[in-house]
């Protein structure tokens, strides 16, 4: 039920369990902080079973970003709408060692066009906590335009950065 998705380094597939040690210690790592975090074990492997139910219960969800070569997991790329947020999201959360080589950007144009051409939605959003200043780089680098904010219980204030619609090249 979970498409795979190919870039040209990258290929967007379904969680599996032995991404879950890479995942565990990326969601035990101070960087989690913007995300409600760091996590326990216990509490990334239910993170982790969200990520493959969210496909279940919405139709589309997140992918598991891996290396296209060698199959290594690199972050967590796609499409996320958790019960009280706005709308749905594109969202993007990289491992320490994928960061800087513009894997991001590949993982998540390839999911926008997914959101736009297979599930034909015709916007959509990324939540981004203001601090973190890769993501907004990104969003920025998308196309995207910020332009309103939410105040979330967990998270505290996100920025709503609004991509471009599908006529519009990023």
């Amino acid at each position: 039920m979970i498409p795979t998705l190919q870039t040209e380094r990258l290929t967007l597939r379904a969680p599996r369990w032995d991404d879950f040690e890479a995942y565990a210690v990326f969601r035990a790592s101070p960087r989690m902080v913007t995300t409600g975090g760091p996590f326990t074990r216990d509490q990334a492997f239910a993170q982790l079973s969200a990520i493959l139910g969210h496909w279940v219960l919405r139709g589309y969800g997140r992918w598991m970003v891996a290396d296209r070569e060698r199959d290594a997991p690199l972050g967590i790329v796609g499409l996320y709408f958790p019960e009280g947020w706005p709308e749905p999201e594109l969202a993007w959360s990289l491992f320490d060692t994928a960061e800087g080589r513009g894997i991001a950007h590949e993982a998540a144009v390839a999911a926008r066009q997914y959101a736009y051409d297979a599930l034909e939605w015709t916007t959509l959003i990324s939540a981004v906590d203001p601090n973190n200043t890769r993501s907004v780089a990104l969003a920025k680098r998308m196309g995207c335009v910020q332009e309103d904010s939410f105040q979330h219980e967990t998270y505290g204030v996100l920025h709503i950065w609004r991509h471009p619609a599908p006529e519009v090249p990023a």
